[in-house]
């Protein structure tokens, strides 16, 4: 596949890195050779150039692109850029945007009558993963196919859940219930066979139905937290987001060190309280209460204050916290702690583009971000590999599992027994750089 990517800053960057282990045709573009070179070490060409010059469309081959991503930090050059390219001929085109309303139902025919295939919005993401959480208090992550017929759910293995200590090939009593597709563990992501255990602190990615979801739950060991009030740290693009798109039932603080940017907040949100300090000084946090809050969620720009945020939120007792960390060098470390979700918009665009890649229904499927693995949702074409063959007999290269997969709009646990069918939507895990060898199997 011939992957064009317009705009070499974070997010075109981190797709370009997680790309390049797929031995995909990748060709990054930016204006600024400084961020070019920054990229010379992995398996991709780089070009200087204007992402809406005609010129150097022509010369990075835009025409026979599979896939063209204009990520640059301009919302009107992405357009304009994906525009250009769809009239060269590129198949397919994806732009970072950042206004909220273009994502509109009734606004799509315009986009793609002018040649943009697909919108990113990176913040409407982040906010779209912390509302789900909010729903859903005793998860890390929730990914859902076709209205939730089937579930994949990352959580926290604490003591007192009876997984604890068990190789997964002794969980016969709950397999019928769920699929434990990944776990990570002391930073690395693993994909594990029967012979693997389950250990306290591990976070499980587990694979389910709808209708076993509670099962889960208590299975896991876990209890939902009831959420009232909400106490939010920083007052960004991110927090706007969030706070429009959450249940009004929410009551949310705000601390915003910028006095007018707090009231720019006050004038959007009336429903909500600003109150304007710095949210990195624990005086002022105790001051305003915050062992008196259901949630605390760190959405400043430095990943170092947000995790500090949230490990002192655990410590006043608050059992929900979320924490923006955009440093990806802090991530692992961050998941390590017990600080809760960690949000990260550049994997989130990342994962929700992987999905645009692999062809797969994005409307149906909300995309799992991973630092270390790739979770995906695939159809299954006629003439796959992977209908000749019971799963168990299909020779899988390590490091990828199939969790499940929805039939005829039902969502059903995958086994060793299972016969995967033309049509199937699939939901696979594997380790980062392995999409290209399910390509191959599912193609």
């Amino acid at each position: 596949m011939k992957i064009v990517i317009a705009g070499a800053g974070e997010v075109g960057t981190h797709l370009a890195k997680m790309l390049s282990d797929e031995n995909q045709d990748i060709i990054i573009m930016d204006n600024d050779e400084r961020r070019l070179n920054s990229l010379l070490e992995y398996n991709l060409m780089t070009y200087y150039g204007s992402a809406t010059s005609f010129e150097d469309l022509n010369n990075v081959g835009v025409s026979r692109a599979d896939l063209f991503i204009a990520v640059t930090p301009y919302e009107a050059r992405n357009i304009l850029a994906c525009s250009l390219a769809k009239n060269a001929g590129a198949k397919k085109t994806v732009a970072r945007i950042d206004n909220s309303s273009y994502l509109n139902k009734e606004n799509k025919a315009f986009f793609v009558s002018r040649g943009i295939d697909h919108l990113i919005y990176p913040e409407y993401l982040a906010a779209q993963e912390m509302t789900s959480a909010l729903k859903r208090t005793w998860v890390r992550n929730w990914f859902e196919l076709f209205d939730g017929e089937l579930i994949v759910v990352g959580v926290k293995i604490r003591a007192n859940s009876s997984l604890v200590g068990n190789q997964l090939k002794d969980l016969s009593d709950v397999s019928h219930i769920m699929h434990i597709s990944a776990i990570k563990r002391n930073r690395e992501t693993i994909i594990p066979s029967g012979s693997d255990y389950i250990r306290e602190n591990d976070i499980a990615y587990i694979a389910t139905t709808h209708e076993h979801i509670i099962d889960v739950m208590e299975v896991c060991g876990k209890t939902p937290v009831d959420v009232d009030r909400i106490l939010v740290m920083g007052g960004g693009e991110i927090t706007e987001q969030l706070v429009s798109q959450a249940p009004s039932r929410y009551r949310f603080k705000i601390l915003e060190p910028d006095a007018e940017r707090c009231q720019q907040l006050a004038d959007r949100y009336p429903n909500c309280s600003i109150v304007n300090g710095d949210p990195r000084d624990s005086d002022f946090l105790e001051e305003e209460g915050i062992a008196s809050y259901d949630v605390f969620i760190a959405l400043t720009e430095t990943s170092e204050a947000n995790i500090l945020g949230c490990m002192m939120a655990k410590e006043h007792g608050i059992k929900k916290t979320i924490a923006q960390v955009e440093n990806l060098r802090y991530f692992n470390e961050a998941e390590a702690l017990n600080i809760g979700l960690i949000i990260n918009k550049k994997l989130l665009a990342s994962s929700r583009i992987f999905q645009i890649m692999l062809d797969s229904d994005v409307d149906n499927a909300k995309s799992l971000a991973l630092a270390d693995a790739e979770v995906a949702e695939l159809v299954v074409k006629p003439g796959s590999k992977v209908t000749r063959a019971q799963v168990k007999d299909l020779k899988l290269a390590q490091g990828i599992t199939i969790a499940g997969l929805v039939r005829n709009g039902e969502g059903y646990l995958v086994t060793g027994d299972t016969q995967l069918e033309v049509g199937d939507h699939v939901v696979v895990f594997c380790l980062l750089g392995g999409i290209h060898k399910i390509e191959k199997i599912f193609g």
